[in-house]
């Protein structure tokens, strides 16, 4: 995955350099002579972690670092998971500081960090987007701009620690860009006596899967994009069943029901969304407009004033809406 992006305040350019530091090329080779390029994220000693849809189809992996060419030697792979760890003996360079996705919050600056279609090494600026609950942990969605080139790349917070790799994107949405979460790669770390030769890794990883088998929130997603209502509502009643903690699937059933112009069941589906998760600044943008909907102007204003301290975007929104009344 391409990866260009916009500068925004909040890293240094020393920071960015330190991690950067520890992102690395990577070129996969079939036997028969396909050719892939990808990134990766030193994570220990002699050890690189990527994305297996980077490496997945090679019989030879090659690692590029300041000029320099390394071989991957071994690998062990979780497809689902879309996580693929070198193992490269000859590779001496500091590894990352793996941080944690447990402490991050919607609207936290992170930054990307990955190679271009085989070109320079880019750095992208964002904000987390939303955390999308899944496998033992939850996929950082974000706003950091990048596609080709970039997979496999690292994702880290404001102390340079890793968080994330940067694994793909859904077309139509200028928030829909993901990274697997960093517990999944200490989990790979920790696999003992996993390591296999550089071989083809066969199956599908967990954004590639269809109905009914791929994760709920990616699901969605494409609900959304489709104004699939009434699927949506169903499939977030799921949702809540299997997953009564997880703030998206009633903010989903508040989008279908908005929709359907079931504002009473929405108001409370939101509701509920904002109980469990009170910092979600999508929630109280779309309770705001449902109450505006309904004639209820005090309530948006009360919606707009939380949402002015969680998302200034999110809140000028609401406000235009509102004036244009």
């Amino acid at each position: 995955m391409t990866m260009l992006g916009s500068a925004h305040a909040g890293f240094s350019q020393e920071l960015k350099l330190e991690v950067g530091n520890s992102v690395v090329k990577i070129e996969a080779i079939s036997a028969n002579g396909g050719f892939g390029l990808g990134s990766g994220v030193i994570v220990a000693p002699g050890r690189v972690v990527t994305n297996c849809h980077v490496t997945r189809k090679a019989s030879h992996i090659v690692i590029l670092k300041n000029g320099l060419r390394s071989t991957a030697k071994a690998q062990r792979s979780d497809i689902y998971r879309d996580l693929c760890l070198l193992s490269v003996p000859t590779l001496e360079d500091e590894p990352v500081k793996l941080g944690r996705t447990e402490g991050l919050a919607r609207k936290q600056t992170v930054v990307a960090i990955g190679y271009t279609g085989g070109l320079g090494i880019q750095y992208s600026e964002g904000e987390v987007a939303g955390l999308h609950r899944l496998a033992g942990s939850r996929v950082v969605q974000s706003t950091n701009w990048f596609s080709s080139g970039a997979s496999g790349g690292g994702m880290f917070d404001e102390q340079g620690q890793l968080i994330g790799i940067l694994t793909f994107r859904l077309r139509g949405g200028e928030r829909h860009y993901y990274a697997t979460p960093v517990e999944w790669v200490r989990e790979l770390l920790a696999a003992e006596g996993a390591d296999g030769p550089i071989q083809p890794v066969p199956g599908l990883c967990f954004w590639e899967l269809g109905p009914p088998e791929q994760p709920h929130f990616l699901r969605a997603a494409a609900l959304v994009q489709g104004q699939a209502w009434d699927e949506l509502a169903q499939l977030a009643e799921r949702w809540e069943a299997e997953d009564p903690m997880d703030s998206e699937a009633p903010h989903a059933r508040g989008l279908a029901l908005t929709a359907l112009g079931r504002l009473d069941a929405a108001e409370q589906a939101y509701s509920r969304a904002l109980q469990l998760d009170p910092r979600h600044a999508r929630a109280w943008l779309d309770l705001g407009l449902l109450y505006q909907r309904s004639g209820r102007q005090g309530k948006a204003r009360d919606a707009l004033m939380v949402l002015s301290q969680l998302d200034p975007q999110a809140a000028r929104q609401l406000s235009e809406s509102l004036e244009s009344r």
